[in-house]
Formats: structure tokens, C-alpha cells, sequence
């Protein structure tokens, strides 16, 4: 029985390790990118999935408990508020962003269809 808990403590290791690695490229990423937009979805997807996998390792590691039913239920929530509150700050930066020719434009659906009519012919 010794090896089942070497197994998880292994397995849950990974895990850890996995999250931490993630959590250093979000960080790297949040430094590097100079756009506050690719910054946010660097640390929203950063987030998500580091700390999925890392409580996920603490869920393995902890073994199948109420404990890690409570886990499991954080990272459900995590999983749905993270994105959304990543999409609302994203939203209220580009409705008040004052230098958006700078990064993006806007188009209407009459201009896409021209440009995809001038690109076939």
C-alpha cells in the first residue's frame, strides 16, 4: 500500500509543478507583452489553468476526501469568474481606450465582406 501513496504523491507533484511552471510564464508574459489587452490574457489564462492544475495536484495528493471535494468545487468557481471578469476589464479598456488606432480597428460587416471580395479576386 506504501506505493499507492508514492504514486500520488508523485502524481500530485507533477501536478504542482505543472501549475508553478505555468504561473512563471504567466508572469513572464504579464512583464513582456507591452498591449494591456495580450497583458490581461496572459494572466487570465495563466490563472485559470495554474491554478487548476495546481489545486488539482493538491486534490491528488490530499486523496479522494471531503477536502477535496471542496477543492474541486474552487476550481469550478475559479473557472467560471475568471474569464468572466477577465472579459469585463477587457471590455471597459477598449470602450476607454483613446489610442485604439494604435492597436486595433474597428470594422463594420459591409467593409469585411469588400475586403474578402477584393482578396478572391
Amino acid at each position: 500500500m506504501a506505493w499507492m501513496e508514492w504514486l500520488r504523491f508523485i502524481a500530485g507533484s507533477i501536478f504542482l509543478i505543472m501549475g508553478l511552471g505555468i504561473f512563471v510564464v504567466e508572469m513572464i508574459g504579464v512583464f513582456r507583452f507591452k498591449y494591456v489587452l495580450n497583458r490581461m490574457h496572459a494572466a487570465a489564462m495563466g490563472d485559470t489553468l495554474g491554478i487548476g492544475f495546481s489545486l488539482l495536484g493538491l486534490i491528488i495528493m490530499s486523496g479522494f476526501t471531503f477536502t477535496s471535494l471542496k477543492l474541486l468545487l474552487v476550481i469550478i468557481f475559479l473557472w467560471f469568474s475568471s474569464p468572466t471578469s477577465s472579459h469585463l476589464i477587457a471590455r471597459l479598456e477598449v470602450a476607454t481606450n483613446e489610442d485604439e488606432e494604435q492597436h486595433y480597428r474597428v470594422i463594420s460587416l459591409k467593409e469585411l465582406e469588400a475586403e474578402l471580395d477584393n482578396r478572391e479576386e
